[in-house]
């Protein structure tokens, strides 16, 4: 390979990329989210500057199911996000992802920052009740439930989709091979061409598990808020540098 078929490359291995260019169209992105209060020094230890945690002591906790995912295939997710604030701009962060697809786990660490880890989160509907549970070696270590479609949101279609559109802060860490940090960034994207089919809300529970390697429950569950259940077609784009640590 010559210096221009490798810098068109779109991701490791040379031979076989884990994923192609994008940006990545996501149809029927369904999420089932539950809206919690945490101890808030668990979350202040969470959170890296300059992001401050925004002071409702909130945590979302969230699976998503990504049957058509352009690129990356058939999936699921399941993770925590942090509601916080950038120079008075209140923005999400992602504290914890679980997944179970290699190249959204190699795409999401490498391009974006996203915290991703290999497990086997589950979303589905049993009977009357919304689940989702995540495991982590064989252990479950999350459990959330919610009324199914008790309660329609989507009164006012446009004001959903720009919610989807808020600002999401992963932070981005990348070794060089000398062991040194090589990148270390605050980096930032915002969904694009959001289509949200149906949103709806209910009674929730959440149920979270010590586990070392899966700390979710390092967010412990103080008082349940809601539940949150969507389903949208969306587009992944590239994202922006917020903070560099290195500069």
């Amino acid at each position: 390979m010559n210096r221009d078929e490798i810098l068109s490359l779109p991701s490791m291995p040379p031979g076989n990329p884990s994923y192609p260019m994008g940006p990545y169209r996501f149809i029927d992105r369904e999420y089932f989210i539950v809206i919690y209060e945490s101890d808030p020094e668990a979350i202040r230890r969470a959170v890296p500057e300059p992001l401050a945690p925004d002071g409702s002591n909130q945590v979302f906790y969230e699976w998503i199911n990504m049957p058509d995912s352009s690129g990356f295939g058939s999936y699921q997710e399941s993770g925590v996000v942090i509601p916080c604030t950038l120079d008075g701009e209140p923005v999400n962060y992602t504290a914890q992802m679980y997944l179970n697809d290699e190249p959204p786990i190699s795409g999401g660490r490498e391009i974006w920052g996203f915290p991703k880890r290999w497990g086997q989160p589950r979303l589905r509907v049993e009977t009357d009740t919304l689940t989702g549970t995540l495991e982590y070696a064989g252990q479950v270590v999350a459990m959330g439930t919610m009324g199914y479609k008790h309660e329609t949101l989507i009164k006012d279609p446009a004001k959903r989709n720009e919610a989807m559109k808020k600002t999401q802060v992963n932070l981005k860490l990348l070794p060089c091979v000398t062991g040194k940090p090589l990148v270390a960034q605050l980096v930032a994207y915002n969904l694009a061409e959001v289509d949200v089919k149906g949103h709806w809300g209910g009674p929730a529970r959440l149920h979270l598990v010590p586990h070392v390697n899966a700390p979710v429950a390092d967010f412990p569950v103080r008082r349940v808020i809601g539940g949150r259940h969507f389903i949208a077609d969306l587009t992944l784009p590239y994202g922006r540098v917020l903070y560099d640590y290195l500069a």
